[in-house]
């Protein structure tokens, strides 16, 4: 019998992350993450993989070592290891596996870069203050108190600082109330250039411009070189160092490269023509920072197409961006580059993930690792793409997850992304295993890009902005009625799930609408008034997401909350959230199984002890599988008639807390 995915395959993965080529681009190292069930724990450890088509040899076995980068002579490789809580700085060479500390600082290190020269590295560092004891009171004048999976920050900053290779000596640059983000070195060694926003009240805006800085004059201060209005995820010189190359945004739009002449001359937008938004990299918001290539004549990027992130290059000057690795289904996430190479972990329709690099000078792509199709003799039922038109002339697209053996009409899940500026495509996702069994038990699965989503230019972006929920709620139900009429989904075996906003989305869609017959909501917001205070981000939601402050249009927000309609709810509805969530607080989880419950609705909160916003990516393993079973156990029962429910995890193992209706 042919073997299916299921949830507790998750515990089989193996993903690579954070490639770096070398120098010579013979040899790509990288950060291979699988998760230990004995441990719970996520593990990562750095790997190598050279241009003659060897096997992957594992080089580090610390299970918590990331982000690797070469030195400028190819003879060592630095890298992050996290011990007791903290991050720290480590170098090794490959050629013994002889791997040493570079000191260490009391808040751990962030990502490390070389200096031309091989001497130095630099890195943003938090910078303990007066109320970072572990029982010391929090005291805050701003809003940035907060960070999800920090927790509570205290008077936190974080700077710039650089340490000497040789004698471990490391050196604090910046200092004052800001966060600085990760830096780059000129070509010359003599600056480093960095995004930085102000400590004190970031969230309000989340601008970020970008600074240049003198590293070897004392006292030096950082220049403002901008845009001081926007937000900037990724900085590059030029290869002459004469500019900066960025990815930035307006707090609310398509990101873009642009380049910032650093003789005080204007900007310039080298991908407006392009109407697709820059992907910088992020958690769940996959891309890479922009990389000068062909002897500092272009620059690669990544942009969002269709909800998939392809690899595009443009010329330093303007002209019009090539594409360099696109296609269905292909996203692009991290880019290492030496010479006419440039190397990514690559997901496709029939993978987790590659190691893959592209040829510069002809488009030819090679695979380097595979360890991200190890399911490749499992049946995976694969995302088939559809269009679907909107009654106001809309069309958005969608992937149905189907067995194509299949007849007649099934239970159909409709799960909804989050962001909401975030996009489905058709690559293999290691997130969501949970599609792949039901669809294995006789399910039908829809994934719809609403507006909103990313990938369809600047207007759809921006179209349900200060219309959560109103703008595009009817893209969700169109699709359900198409399909019903069909004879591919039972109008009474409807569920709907999501995470984020689209936990915020199922809550709005099942306080509008009775035709679920069951509903998952997680990372729940359920009333927007309260999140704008309570959120780690709320201010920036409020007032570049939702039209304003929650007291400048009281009956707008009423129209878009949840929580204004939860008497009309009536589906039986499971509630799946971190437990220290400062993204979407766990109070609007709370809020919402507390009025289920006293309208009577059939109602099961879920919380994840330890849980951020992003558990459910990178969380405890236990919690992840959890998540995705109860799922599967929750729609199949109260949709589909079937009582599979296992029973609870034990404590011990890290399982959520029920706190049943």
């Amino acid at each position: 019998m042919t073997r299916r995915l299921c949830v507790d395959d998750l515990l089989d993965l193996a993903v690579p992350e954070q490639p770096a080529l070398s120098p010579d681009g013979g040899r790509v190292a990288y950060v291979l993450r699988t998760l230990d069930a004995v441990s719970d724990s996520t593990q990562r450890n750095i790997w190598l993989v050279d241009a003659a088509g060897n096997r992957s040899r594992q080089l580090t076995f610390g299970n918590a070592d990331t982000a690797p980068a070469w030195s400028p002579d190819g003879a060592s490789l630095s890298f992050l290891r996290e011990s007791e809580g903290h991050v720290q700085l480590y170098i090794m060479t490959p050629g013994d596996h002889r791997v040493r500390g570079l000191g260490s600082l009391p808040l751990g290190v962030g990502k490390p870069t070389w200096s031309p020269d091989g001497t130095k590295l630099a890195f943003a560092a938090f910078v303990p203050g007066r109320n970072t004891g572990s029982d010391a009171p929090v005291v805050a004048d701003g809003r940035v108190y907060q960070s999800d999976g920090l927790g509570l920050l205290g008077t936190l900053t974080r700077q710039i600082h650089v340490l000497d290779v040789a004698s471990g000596k490391t050196v604090q640059l910046t200092h004052g109330d800001w966060h600085a983000r990760d830096p780059e070195w000129s070509p010359d060694g003599g600056h480093v250039a960095f995004a930085a926003g102000p400590a004190a009240d970031n969230d309000a805006s989340l601008v970020a411009p970008v600074h240049v800085l003198a590293v070897d004059v004392p006292d030096a201060q950082p220049v403002l070189v901008g845009p001081d209005d926007q937000v900037v995820n990724g900085v590059e010189w030029s290869a002459e160092g004469d500019a900066l190359f960025v990815v930035s945004s307006r707090p609310v739009g398509h990101a873009a490269v642009i380049r910032l002449p650093l003789d005080g001359s204007p900007a310039g937008n080298l991908t407006v023509s392009l109407d697709r938004n820059v992907m910088g990299g992020a958690p769940a918001y996959p891309g890479a920072a922009p990389r000068v290539i062909n002897a500092g004549r272009s620059v690669l990027f990544c942009i969002r197409d269709l909800g998939c992130t392809h690899l595009y290059e443009v010329d330093v000057d303007g002209g019009e961006p090539r594409p360099v690795l696109r296609g269905d289904g292909l996203v692009v996430s991290e880019l290492s580059v030496a010479g006419n190479t440039a190397v990514t972990v690559l997901k496709t329709p029939d993978s987790f993930g590659e190691i893959a690099s592209v040829d510069l000078s002809d488009g030819a792509v090679r695979v380097w690792a595979r360890h991200g199709s190890n399911f490749a003799e499992t049946e995976f039922f694969p995302r088939l793409e559809r269009w679907f038109p909107i009654s106001d002339g809309t069309v958005v697209q969608g992937w149905i997850i189907r067995d194509p053996e299949s007849e007649g009409p099934q239970p159909l899940l409709l799960d909804i992304h989050g962001g909401p500026h975030n996009a489905w495509n058709s690559a293999a996702d290691d997130v969501n295993l949970y599609h792949q069994e039901l669809v294995a038990r006789g399910w039908t699965v829809l994934l719809l890009n609403v507006r909103g989503s990313d990938g369809y230019g600047a207007d759809f972006y921006r179209a349900a902005l200060g219309k959560w929920g109103i703008a595009d709620a009817q893209d969700f139900l169109e699709p359900l009625d198409v399909l019903v009429a069909e004879g591919v989904a039972d109008p009474d075996r409807l569920a709907v799930t999501g995470y984020s906003y689209g936990g915020y989305m199922t809550c709005y869609l099942t306080s509008r609408d009775q035709r679920f017959a069951a509903a998952v909501a997680g990372g729940v917001v359920s009333d927007l008034r309260s999140l704008a205070g309570t959120s780690d981000s709320g201010q920036f939601l409020s007032d570049r997401e939702l039209g304003g402050p929650a007291w400048t249009d009281a009956p707008g927000y009423e129209a878009m909350s949840p929580l204004s309609a939860v008497e009309r709810v009536t589906t039986p509805t499971l509630i799946l959230h971190g437990a220290d969530d400062v993204r979407c607080p766990v109070g609007q989880a709370e809020q919402w199984h507390a009025a289920l419950c006293e309208l009577g609705v059939v109602s099961r909160l879920v919380l994840y002890p330890g849980g951020s916003h992003l558990f459910t990516d990178v969380g405890r393993p236990s919690h992840r599988i959890d998540f995705n079973r109860r799922i599967v156990e929750w729609v199949e029962k109260y949709a589909n008639g079937v009582d599979s429910e296992r029973e609870p995890m034990p404590a011990r193992s890290g399982a959520g807390v029920d706190l049943n209706e």
